[in-house]
C-alpha cells in the first residue's frame, strides 16, 4: 500500500506548520502493534514526516520520523506499516495532542 498518495500530499502542502491550525491528513498505524502517526506536514525533498507520533509505551509526542523508515518496516507476518484510508480528521494536530497526552495515546474515534 502507498503510505502517501499525491491527493493526500496535496492536503499536508496547503498546511502552515502552524500546529494549532493545521489538521493531520494522514494516518499511519502498525497493523499488529500499538504505533500510530498522525502526520499534518511532508517535507518530499528528505522525504520526512511531521506529526503526532505514538509508539505505544504511553508517551505520545509531535516529532518527526522518516517516511523511508517507515517504508522500510517489515512486521511479523510479512505486513508493513499501513496508512487508514478511511481516516478524516475531526481537530487540529494540537488538539489531537492534548487529548493524546492526556489519555496516553492517540483517540481518532471522534470523542471529545
Amino acid at each position: 500500500m502507498k503510505l502517501i498518495t499525491k491527493e493526500i500530499a496535496a492536503k499536508l502542502s496547503k498546511n502552515t506548520g502552524d500546529a494549532n491550525v493545521d489538521k493531520p491528513h494522514l494516518k499511519l498505524f502498525n497493523p499488529v502493534g500499538a504505533a500510530t502517526w498522525l502526520i499534518s506536514r511532508y517535507d518530499e525533498k528528505a522525504n520526512r514526516l511531521f506529526g503526532l507520533c505514538d509508539l505505544g509505551m504511553g508517551f505520545p509526542e509531535l516529532g518527526y520520523v522518516s517516511l523511508n523508515e517507515l517504508e522500510s518496516l517489515v512486521l511479523p507476518m510479512g505486513l508493513t506499516i499501513e496508512r487508514d484510508m478511511w481516516f478524516e480528521p475531526t481537530k487540529t494536530l494540537a488538539e489531537y495532542a492534548s487529548a493524546a497526552r492526556k489519555a496516553g495515546h492517540i483517540d481518532t474515534s471522534g470523542g471529545a
